[in-house]
Protein backbone atom coordinates (compact mmCIF):
# COMPACT_ATOMS: atom_id res chain seq x y z
CA UNK A 1 0.00 0.00 0.00
CA UNK A 2 1.26 3.46 -0.89
CA UNK A 3 1.25 5.37 2.40
CA UNK A 4 0.68 8.68 0.57
CA UNK A 5 -2.11 7.74 -1.84
CA UNK A 6 -3.53 4.68 -0.11
CA UNK A 7 -3.34 2.67 -3.32
CA UNK A 8 -1.85 -0.85 -3.44
CA UNK A 9 1.56 -1.21 -5.09
CA UNK A 10 3.16 -3.59 -7.58
CA UNK A 11 6.94 -3.76 -7.77
CA UNK A 12 8.37 -5.14 -11.02
CA UNK A 13 12.08 -5.97 -11.24
CA UNK A 14 13.74 -5.65 -14.68
CA UNK A 15 17.03 -3.90 -13.96
CA UNK A 16 18.49 -4.53 -17.41
CA UNK A 17 19.01 -2.56 -20.65
CA UNK A 18 16.94 -0.77 -23.28
CA UNK A 19 16.20 -3.84 -25.41
CA UNK A 20 15.31 -5.85 -22.32
CA UNK A 21 12.81 -3.26 -21.17
CA UNK A 22 11.19 -3.04 -24.61
CA UNK A 23 10.92 -6.83 -24.75
CA UNK A 24 9.12 -6.66 -21.41
CA UNK A 25 6.49 -4.15 -22.57
CA UNK A 26 3.78 -6.80 -23.23
CA UNK A 27 4.16 -8.13 -19.68
CA UNK A 28 4.13 -4.65 -18.14
CA UNK A 29 0.96 -3.73 -20.04
CA UNK A 30 -0.68 -6.99 -18.99
CA UNK A 31 0.01 -6.15 -15.35
CA UNK A 32 -1.38 -2.65 -15.88
CA UNK A 33 -4.63 -4.06 -17.30
CA UNK A 34 -4.94 -6.70 -14.60
CA UNK A 35 -4.35 -4.26 -11.72
CA UNK A 36 -5.64 -0.86 -12.85
CA UNK A 37 -5.94 0.49 -9.27
CA UNK A 38 -2.38 -0.43 -8.27
CA UNK A 39 0.61 1.86 -8.48
CA UNK A 40 3.04 0.04 -10.78
CA UNK A 41 6.67 0.68 -9.89
CA UNK A 42 9.46 -0.56 -12.15
CA UNK A 43 12.92 -1.25 -10.72
CA UNK A 44 15.24 -0.46 -13.64
CA UNK A 45 18.21 1.77 -14.53
CA UNK A 46 17.47 5.46 -14.00
CA UNK A 47 18.26 6.38 -17.62
CA UNK A 48 15.33 4.21 -18.77
CA UNK A 49 12.72 6.40 -17.07
CA UNK A 50 11.58 7.95 -20.41
CA UNK A 51 11.19 4.46 -21.88
CA UNK A 52 9.17 3.29 -18.90
CA UNK A 53 6.93 6.34 -19.21
CA UNK A 54 6.40 5.74 -22.94
CA UNK A 55 5.00 2.25 -22.26
CA UNK A 56 1.91 3.75 -20.65
CA UNK A 57 2.08 1.00 -18.03
CA UNK A 58 4.53 2.31 -15.43
CA UNK A 59 3.65 4.90 -12.79
CA UNK A 60 7.11 5.34 -11.34
CA UNK A 61 10.66 4.12 -11.91
CA UNK A 62 12.73 2.98 -8.94
CA UNK A 63 16.40 3.34 -9.96
CA UNK A 64 18.12 -0.05 -9.82
CA UNK A 65 21.10 -1.42 -11.72
CA UNK A 66 24.23 -3.53 -11.46
CA UNK A 67 27.26 -4.11 -13.72
CA UNK A 68 26.62 -6.32 -16.70
CA UNK A 69 23.34 -8.17 -16.33
CA UNK A 70 23.74 -8.85 -12.63
CA UNK A 71 21.02 -8.51 -10.03
CA UNK A 72 21.20 -5.30 -7.97
CA UNK A 73 22.51 -5.79 -4.45
CA UNK A 74 19.49 -4.01 -3.00
CA UNK A 75 16.47 -1.84 -3.74
CA UNK A 76 15.74 1.56 -2.26
CA UNK A 77 12.20 0.52 -1.35
CA UNK A 78 10.32 2.62 1.19
CA UNK A 79 7.16 2.06 3.18
CA UNK A 80 5.25 -1.18 3.63
CA UNK A 81 6.03 -4.29 1.59
CA UNK A 82 4.68 -4.31 -1.97
CA UNK A 83 1.31 -5.95 -2.37
CA UNK A 84 2.66 -7.81 -5.41
CA UNK A 85 6.24 -8.28 -6.58
CA UNK A 86 7.03 -9.56 -10.08
CA UNK A 87 10.41 -10.93 -11.14
CA UNK A 88 10.87 -10.03 -14.82
CA UNK A 89 14.65 -10.02 -14.36
CA UNK A 90 15.68 -13.68 -14.31
CA UNK A 91 14.98 -17.22 -13.18
CA UNK A 92 16.54 -16.85 -9.72
CA UNK A 93 17.55 -17.30 -7.07
CA UNK A 94 19.35 -13.90 -6.72
CA UNK A 95 16.52 -11.88 -8.29
CA UNK A 96 13.89 -13.96 -6.48
CA UNK A 97 15.55 -13.38 -3.12
CA UNK A 98 15.89 -9.65 -3.72
CA UNK A 99 12.11 -9.41 -4.04
CA UNK A 100 11.29 -12.12 -1.48
CA UNK A 101 13.24 -10.23 1.19
CA UNK A 102 10.83 -7.29 0.80
CA UNK A 103 8.05 -9.61 2.08
CA UNK A 104 5.52 -8.91 -0.68
CA UNK A 105 1.95 -10.08 -0.32
CA UNK A 106 2.39 -12.15 -3.50
CA UNK A 107 5.47 -12.93 -5.58
CA UNK A 108 5.19 -13.86 -9.26
CA UNK A 109 8.35 -15.66 -10.40
CA UNK A 110 9.62 -18.75 -12.15
CA UNK A 111 10.15 -21.87 -10.06
CA UNK A 112 13.67 -22.63 -8.86
CA UNK A 113 14.90 -25.58 -6.74
CA UNK A 114 16.70 -23.20 -4.38
CA UNK A 115 13.45 -21.31 -3.73
CA UNK A 116 10.85 -24.04 -3.03
CA UNK A 117 8.52 -21.48 -1.44
CA UNK A 118 7.83 -20.02 -4.91
CA UNK A 119 5.21 -22.00 -6.78
CA UNK A 120 5.83 -20.71 -10.28
CA UNK A 121 6.09 -22.17 -13.79
CA UNK A 122 9.22 -23.84 -15.09
CA UNK A 123 11.85 -21.79 -16.91
CA UNK A 124 12.43 -22.71 -20.58
CA UNK A 125 15.91 -21.59 -21.65
CA UNK A 126 15.13 -21.62 -25.39
CA UNK A 127 11.93 -19.56 -25.15
CA UNK A 128 11.57 -16.20 -26.87
CA UNK A 129 12.07 -13.37 -24.40
CA UNK A 130 8.70 -11.71 -25.00
CA UNK A 131 6.74 -14.95 -24.77
CA UNK A 132 8.63 -16.03 -21.64
CA UNK A 133 7.32 -13.21 -19.46
CA UNK A 134 3.82 -13.41 -20.89
CA UNK A 135 3.76 -17.12 -20.02
CA UNK A 136 4.88 -16.32 -16.48
CA UNK A 137 1.93 -13.99 -16.02
CA UNK A 138 -0.49 -16.43 -17.66
CA UNK A 139 0.49 -18.99 -15.01
CA UNK A 140 -0.83 -16.56 -12.41
CA UNK A 141 -4.05 -15.96 -14.33
CA UNK A 142 -3.02 -12.74 -16.09
CA UNK A 143 -3.51 -12.83 -19.88
CA UNK A 144 -0.70 -11.15 -21.83
CA UNK A 145 -0.22 -10.55 -25.54
CA UNK A 146 3.42 -10.91 -26.72
CA UNK A 147 2.62 -8.77 -29.77
CA UNK A 148 1.61 -5.73 -27.67
CA UNK A 149 4.89 -3.95 -28.44
CA UNK A 150 4.23 -0.64 -30.15
CA UNK A 151 5.05 2.66 -28.46
CA UNK A 152 3.44 6.01 -29.32
CA UNK A 153 5.20 8.17 -31.89
CA UNK A 154 7.41 10.69 -30.06
CA UNK A 155 6.44 14.35 -30.24
CA UNK A 156 10.05 15.45 -30.76
CA UNK A 157 11.02 16.05 -34.41
CA UNK A 158 13.50 13.70 -36.03
CA UNK A 159 17.05 15.01 -36.52
CA UNK A 160 17.19 13.14 -39.87
CA UNK A 161 13.73 12.35 -41.24
CA UNK A 162 13.65 9.76 -44.00
CA UNK A 163 17.21 8.54 -43.44
CA UNK A 164 18.41 4.96 -43.18
CA UNK A 165 19.85 4.52 -39.68
CA UNK A 166 22.92 2.29 -39.38
CA UNK A 167 24.03 1.29 -35.88
CA UNK A 168 27.31 -0.69 -35.73
CA UNK A 169 27.58 -1.10 -31.96
CA UNK A 170 26.33 -3.55 -29.36
CA UNK A 171 27.04 -4.06 -25.67
CA UNK A 172 29.16 -7.16 -26.38
CA UNK A 173 31.77 -7.62 -29.11
CA UNK A 174 30.25 -11.00 -29.99
CA UNK A 175 27.19 -9.16 -31.36
CA UNK A 176 29.16 -6.53 -33.35
CA UNK A 177 29.33 -7.17 -37.08
CA UNK A 178 32.65 -5.85 -38.49
CA UNK A 179 32.59 -2.10 -39.01
CA UNK A 180 34.05 -2.36 -42.54
CA UNK A 181 31.01 -4.42 -43.56
CA UNK A 182 28.64 -1.83 -42.12
CA UNK A 183 30.61 0.77 -44.08
CA UNK A 184 30.17 -1.22 -47.29
CA UNK A 185 26.40 -1.36 -46.69
CA UNK A 186 26.25 2.36 -45.87
CA UNK A 187 28.25 3.28 -48.99
CA UNK A 188 26.03 1.13 -51.21
CA UNK A 189 22.87 2.68 -49.78
CA UNK A 190 24.25 6.17 -50.41
CA UNK A 191 25.06 5.20 -54.01
CA UNK A 192 21.38 4.27 -54.38
CA UNK A 193 20.40 7.77 -53.31
CA UNK A 194 19.57 7.24 -49.64
CA UNK A 195 20.67 9.46 -46.81
CA UNK A 196 22.51 7.30 -44.27
CA UNK A 197 23.03 8.34 -40.66
CA UNK A 198 25.06 6.44 -38.07
CA UNK A 199 24.27 6.13 -34.38
CA UNK A 200 26.39 4.84 -31.54
CA UNK A 201 25.92 4.25 -27.86
CA UNK A 202 28.13 5.53 -25.05
CA UNK A 203 31.74 4.49 -25.64
CA UNK A 204 31.13 3.68 -29.33
CA UNK A 205 32.41 6.91 -30.89
CA UNK A 206 35.41 5.12 -32.43
CA UNK A 207 33.10 2.65 -34.20
CA UNK A 208 30.99 5.48 -35.59
CA UNK A 209 34.07 7.41 -36.72
CA UNK A 210 35.60 4.36 -38.43
CA UNK A 211 32.37 3.61 -40.30
CA UNK A 212 32.03 7.24 -41.35
CA UNK A 213 35.59 7.35 -42.73
CA UNK A 214 35.19 4.20 -44.78
CA UNK A 215 31.75 5.14 -46.13
CA UNK A 216 32.71 8.82 -46.59
CA UNK A 217 29.76 10.11 -44.58
CA UNK A 218 29.45 13.79 -43.67
CA UNK A 219 29.94 14.77 -40.02
CA UNK A 220 26.35 15.99 -39.81
CA UNK A 221 25.09 12.44 -40.30
CA UNK A 222 26.85 11.02 -37.24
CA UNK A 223 25.18 10.73 -33.82
CA UNK A 224 27.73 9.82 -31.18
CA UNK A 225 27.78 9.47 -27.41
CA UNK A 226 24.43 7.72 -27.10
CA UNK A 227 21.32 9.71 -27.98
CA UNK A 228 18.76 10.27 -25.19
CA UNK A 229 15.85 7.91 -25.67
CA UNK A 230 13.36 10.57 -26.78
CA UNK A 231 15.72 11.77 -29.52
CA UNK A 232 16.65 8.23 -30.56
CA UNK A 233 12.97 7.26 -30.72
CA UNK A 234 12.21 10.33 -32.84
CA UNK A 235 15.06 9.45 -35.21
CA UNK A 236 13.96 5.81 -35.54
CA UNK A 237 10.23 6.56 -35.77
CA UNK A 238 10.74 8.72 -38.85
CA UNK A 239 13.55 6.72 -40.42
CA UNK A 240 13.20 4.88 -43.68
CA UNK A 241 14.81 1.82 -42.12
CA UNK A 242 17.19 0.69 -39.37
CA UNK A 243 20.15 -1.64 -39.94
CA UNK A 244 21.80 -2.99 -36.79
CA UNK A 245 22.88 -5.97 -34.79
CA UNK A 246 20.89 -7.60 -32.00
CA UNK A 247 20.86 -4.61 -29.66
CA UNK A 248 18.59 -1.94 -28.20
CA UNK A 249 17.96 0.10 -31.35
CA UNK A 250 16.56 -2.98 -33.11
CA UNK A 251 13.87 -3.15 -30.39
CA UNK A 252 13.21 0.58 -30.79
CA UNK A 253 12.58 -0.03 -34.51
CA UNK A 254 10.05 -2.74 -33.65
CA UNK A 255 8.38 -0.49 -31.06
CA UNK A 256 8.07 2.31 -33.64
CA UNK A 257 6.99 0.00 -36.51
CA UNK A 258 10.00 1.15 -38.54
CA UNK A 259 11.31 -1.34 -41.13
CA UNK A 260 14.49 -3.01 -39.96
CA UNK A 261 17.23 -5.45 -40.84
CA UNK A 262 18.74 -7.07 -37.74
CA UNK A 263 21.89 -9.19 -37.79
CA UNK A 264 22.01 -12.11 -35.35
CA UNK A 265 24.99 -14.17 -34.27
CA UNK A 266 25.44 -15.83 -30.87
CA UNK A 267 21.71 -15.80 -30.09
CA UNK A 268 19.19 -16.83 -32.78
CA UNK A 269 16.23 -14.61 -33.67
CA UNK A 270 13.78 -17.12 -32.21
CA UNK A 271 15.06 -16.00 -28.80
CA UNK A 272 15.32 -12.22 -29.22
CA UNK A 273 14.23 -11.43 -32.77
CA UNK A 274 11.46 -9.20 -34.12
CA UNK A 275 7.89 -10.42 -34.50
CA UNK A 276 6.83 -12.18 -37.69
CA UNK A 277 6.14 -9.04 -39.68
CA UNK A 278 7.20 -8.12 -43.24
CA UNK A 279 8.54 -4.82 -41.90
CA UNK A 280 11.34 -6.66 -40.10
CA UNK A 281 14.04 -8.94 -41.49
CA UNK A 282 16.22 -11.03 -39.19
CA UNK A 283 19.44 -12.41 -40.72
CA UNK A 284 21.04 -15.46 -39.14
CA UNK A 285 23.14 -18.44 -40.21
CA UNK A 286 22.27 -21.41 -37.99
CA UNK A 287 25.10 -22.91 -35.99
CA UNK A 288 26.17 -23.87 -32.49
CA UNK A 289 25.03 -21.48 -29.75
CA UNK A 290 27.48 -18.67 -29.03
CA UNK A 291 28.24 -16.40 -26.12
CA UNK A 292 26.05 -13.26 -26.27
CA UNK A 293 28.54 -11.54 -23.96
CA UNK A 294 31.71 -12.78 -25.68
CA UNK A 295 34.77 -10.71 -26.55
CA UNK A 296 35.07 -11.81 -30.21
CA UNK A 297 32.57 -11.49 -33.07
CA UNK A 298 30.47 -14.64 -33.19
CA UNK A 299 31.22 -17.01 -36.13
CA UNK A 300 27.54 -17.12 -37.13
CA UNK A 301 27.43 -13.32 -37.26
CA UNK A 302 30.56 -13.25 -39.43
CA UNK A 303 28.87 -15.50 -42.01
CA UNK A 304 26.45 -12.67 -42.86
CA UNK A 305 27.67 -10.72 -45.91
CA UNK A 306 27.04 -7.10 -46.90
CA UNK A 307 25.16 -8.30 -49.97
CA UNK A 308 22.75 -10.27 -47.76
CA UNK A 309 22.05 -7.13 -45.75
CA UNK A 310 21.46 -5.06 -48.88
CA UNK A 311 19.21 -7.75 -50.37
CA UNK A 312 17.18 -7.86 -47.16
CA UNK A 313 16.88 -4.06 -47.18
CA UNK A 314 15.61 -4.18 -50.76
CA UNK A 315 12.70 -6.39 -49.66
CA UNK A 316 11.46 -4.08 -46.91
CA UNK A 317 7.84 -3.08 -47.63
CA UNK A 318 8.31 0.65 -48.08
CA UNK A 319 7.24 2.01 -51.46
CA UNK A 320 9.95 4.65 -51.32
CA UNK A 321 12.77 2.56 -49.88
CA UNK A 322 14.40 2.33 -53.28
CA UNK A 323 14.93 5.78 -54.76
CA UNK A 324 12.93 6.58 -57.86
CA UNK A 325 14.71 5.80 -61.10
CA UNK A 326 15.68 8.71 -63.32
CA UNK A 327 13.49 9.16 -66.37
CA UNK A 328 15.16 8.06 -69.61
CA UNK A 329 16.77 10.87 -71.58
Amino acid sequence: MNATTGSPRILVLRALGLGDLLAGVPALRALRRAFPRHELILAAPAELAPVASATGAVDRLLPASAPGRAVPSGLDWDGPPPDIAVDLHGNGPPSHRLLHDLRPGRLFAFAHPAMPEIDGPRWHAEEHERRRWCRLLAYYGIPADPSDLLLPRPGEPSPAPGAVVVHPGAAAVSRRWPVDRYAAVAAALRERGHRVVVTGGPGEDDLVAALAREAELPDGDLFTGGLPFTRLAALVARARAVVSGDTGIAHVAVAQATPSVTLFGPVPPDRWGPPDDPRHRALWHPGPPGDPHGTRPDPALLRITPQEVLSAADTLPLPDFRPAQSAPA
